[in-house]
């Protein structure tokens, strides 16, 4: 059974940086591609980056130039470094894969203040 755990969310001020961690278990990690995505109250959950089994990288346009997404096969981690974050950077963060089956982690929350 394929388990996503997401960690590194946190409170932080406009212009700060986090970086979260997805840690996965249950599957063949370095064959996935991953995904992070993000949920703000009141908006439907959108993608954010995604990163390749061989490490290709794509990012949507709000995030481009300041987030950075990466993987570590050997201990099955995925992280996504966020900088210059703002406030519409608020949100749950889910961490994503599509193994057998669409498998989801239960979110971080990222809160950034003005």
């Amino acid at each position: 059974q394929v388990r996503l755990v997401e960690s590194g969310g946190g409170s932080v001020q406009a212009g700060g940086s986090l970086r979260l961690s997805c840690t996965a278990s249950g599957m063949n990690f370095k064959i996935a591609a991953m995904h992070w995505y993000r949920q703000a109250p009141g908006k439907e959950r959108e993608l954010v980056a995604s990163i390749t089994s061989s490490g290709s990288t794509t990012y949507a346009d709000s995030v481009k130039g300041r987030f950075t997404i990466s993987r570590n096969n050997a201990y099955n981690i995925m992280y996504l470094q966020m900088d210059s974050l703002t406030p519409e950077d608020t949100a749950v963060y889910y961490c994503n894969t599509y193994y057998r089956t669409d498998n989801w982690g239960r979110g971080t929350q990222v809160t950034v203040s003005s």
